[in-house]
């Protein structure tokens, strides 16, 4: 299982979550607690906003815990807004076009979790998507093609609701093909302006998240596990929930596939 952590809110350094805190993504990627796997050692990334609307973006193959340059970028870049994904891969080769985030266009997506058979319906998925954004497919990741299917279905208009089509034709495609569907799936994407993040699993054994306020009154960083010892600062994020985190801070809603309900 891979980890992650994002952030929105006033502009912070990457380092801040990146490579500073005790229990950090470069720490957690070779030191994961939370996690199946403790070493996330397949690749890694980070998507960035700034004064472009398509975010910026830097990948490698590398452990995270041995690329020099990502904790001098870490160091240098500020950011309101950006995304930082450690890999432990269970689908696709280890090669830079399978590490997340994937980017298209202003939108940026990572993701923790799995497909069950993906190999069995990935033709399936990949005949739902317009010429455009088969074209825009460039590795060979389940997470990839996900995020690619939920643009599809109308990320732009409704992001959490398009996700919520593309998982539930995820599941109904593994039925068709007579085994029984399992996608685990907690996951942030982000069109510049907002930041989403969704926890589910169709065995409800989705992988860990948590969320905790930083960067101002508004700001929050979302993450596979804490970034410190500070228990009372972090908050548990439960099975089939999204949250979205925008100006007026992080508000959560009821996530599954067959639809949203706001929570009460």
């Amino acid at each position: 299982m891979c980890r992650w952590a994002a952030y929105r809110g006033n502009p912070l350094y990457l380092e801040e979550l990146v490579s500073s805190p005790a229990h950090s993504l470069i720490e957690q990627s070779h030191c994961a607690s939370r996690a199946k796997t403790a070493t996330n050692g397949d690749g890694f990334g980070i998507a960035w906003y700034g004064d472009h609307p398509e975010p910026g973006r830097y990948r490698d193959i590398l452990p995270a815990w041995s690329d020099c340059n990502l904790r001098s970028l870490a160091h240098q870049i500020r950011s309101p807004l950006f995304l930082a994904h450690v890999r432990a891969a269970t689908h696709g080769a280890t090669r830079r076009d399978n590490c997340h985030p994937f980017v298209q266009g202003a939108w940026s997506f990572m993701h923790n979790g799995q497909i069950s058979g993906f190999d069995r319906i990935r033709r399936k998925m990949e005949m739902l998507l317009s010429d455009e954004l088969f074209a825009a497919r460039t590795g060979t990741t389940d997470s990839e093609l996900l995020f690619l299917l939920a643009l599809e279905f109308g990320m732009e208009r409704d992001p959490l609701g398009a996700m919520s089509k593309a998982i539930a034709t995820v599941e109904q495609l593994s039925a068709e093909q007579g085994f029984e569907p399992l996608v685990r799936f907690t996951a942030a994407f982000s069109d510049g302006g907002k930041l989403y993040a969704i926890r589910y699993a169709t065995d409800h054994k989705p992988p860990t998240l948590y969320a905790a306020p930083m960067g101002g009154k508004s700001g929050y960083c979302l993450v596979s596990e804490p970034l410190n010892d500070d228990i009372d600062a972090w908050v548990e994020i439960p099975d089939g929930s999204a949250v979205v985190v925008s100006d007026e801070g992080m508000t959560a809603s009821i996530f599954s596939p067959e639809g949203l309900a706001v929570a009460a």
